[in-house]
């Protein structure tokens, strides 16, 4: 997937287990298919699992996601995957890695109304957090001063995006009242990846490292990445946001997914596909869809 990326093995995982967390050495470890764009993924046991940063700029994600998913996971009510063990560089890896707790369930396959409540129900309450914390890296600043990444992103795939619709959008986006600067908590990366259903329910999220605060529209991102027309109606009403939040929201999916198209449409068919899907719900909301 990337040209600098890790390839890790079960046999390191049990080393490194067996040598500095003896006592889940026999404990069977199994390798994940790629569930992520950063981490390379083993199940130890039946509830746990190993995460493992598989790129140099997810090295310093063992720190951030144990202080986020320790600390605010249980307060918005939702399963996570709690850290319960750190461990060290060795046997040829060359990083530091965690042992997380296993959420059980899947990723959800389709939306649903109240898939987009129950979403919603943890936004409000993150949203609602009174805790200080840093500031997010990606969410955390005016939606206007990436208008010429986009534009550029925008234009690298032009043989298959709509560049003048993919620009009106962004413009009516980057048009809407500003955010006042007020950062609230956000997950940061409520991407359909980092769901986990039971029965059709939300009962969990996934990777944390990218909690912060910042713009509220920030975590809106299911409505154009994942949900449909009925669902993304549930999912604004519940949350009840003004339009100025919901199109900077929309402004965030969709340079989002213009930041992933260029680069995995080559490297990983499936986030591609999620991006296009993106900007075709971004622009079916503007009401622009061809």
């Amino acid at each position: 997937m990337h040209d600098d990326e890790l390839t890790i093995t079960a046999d390191q995982v049990r080393a490194l287990i067996a040598d500095q967390h003896p006592h889940w050495r026999d404990r069977p470890v199994r390798h994940l298919p790629h569930r992520g764009t950063d981490h390379a993924l083993f199940r130890l046991g039946d509830d746990l699992a190993v995460r493992m940063p598989r790129i140099p700029w997810a090295r310093e994600a063992v720190d951030r996601e144990h202080a986020s998913t320790e600390r605010l996971a249980g307060l918005v009510e939702v399963e996570a995957p709690v850290p319960v063990a750190a461990g060290e560089p060795g046997h040829g890896y060359p990083w530091r890695w965690s042992v997380v707790r296993w959420v059980a369930g899947e990723t959800p396959v389709r939306p649903t109304p109240d898939l987009a409540l129950d979403l919603a129900g943890v936004v409000r309450r993150l949203r609602a957090l009174d805790l200080p914390g840093r500031r997010n890296e990606r969410r955390g600043h005016p939606l206007g001063d990436l208008t010429d990444q986009v534009a550029s992103d925008a234009e690298a795939v032009r043989d298959e995006v709509p560049v003048d619709l993919v620009q009106h959008a962004w413009h009516e986006s980057c048009a809407a009242e500003p955010w006042d600067g007020r950062g609230v908590w956000l997950h940061g990366d409520l991407a359909p990846g980092n769901l986990v259903v039971r029965d059709g329910r939300l009962v969990g999220l996934l990777d944390w490292g990218g909690a912060g605060l910042g713009d509220p529209a920030g975590d809106l991102g299911p409505a154009w990445n994942f949900f449909d027309a009925p669902s993304r109606a549930a999912f604004r009403t519940a949350l009840g946001d003004d339009d100025a939040t919901w199109l900077r929201g929309r402004g965030w999916a969709l340079r989002q997914a213009l930041l992933q198209l260029p680069y995995y449409r080559t490297r990983y068919v499936p986030l591609a596909d999620h991006a296009r899907a993106t900007i075709r719900g971004v622009l079916e909301d503007a009401g622009l869809a061809t």
